[in-house]
């Protein structure tokens, strides 16, 4: 489930292996490219953390942070 933490929505995600994980990451990235809207994230082995907001609107939570995390959703 997605959190609302500091003006950003937050999840962490946990799979087998870092295989499983960076492909997750990639097909995140393709996500993101598509809508442009790029998130911050983090990678440690099989754990990947994932923080949105929206930069130009003043780094809060807008409508399409929550469009990517739908759509990143959609992947696991």
């Amino acid at each position: 489930m997605w959190k609302e933490e500091n003006n950003r929505l937050t999840r962490t995600f946990t799979f087998r292996d870092f295989s499983e994980a960076f492909a997750f990451i990639t097909r995140v990235a393709m996500l993101a490219e598509k809508m442009n809207h790029h998130p911050t994230w983090s990678n440690t082995w099989n754990t990947v953390r994932i923080e949105l907001s929206t930069h130009d609107a003043g780094n809060t939570i807008t409508n399409l942070d929550r469009q990517l995390a739908s759509a990143i959703d959609t992947l696991v």
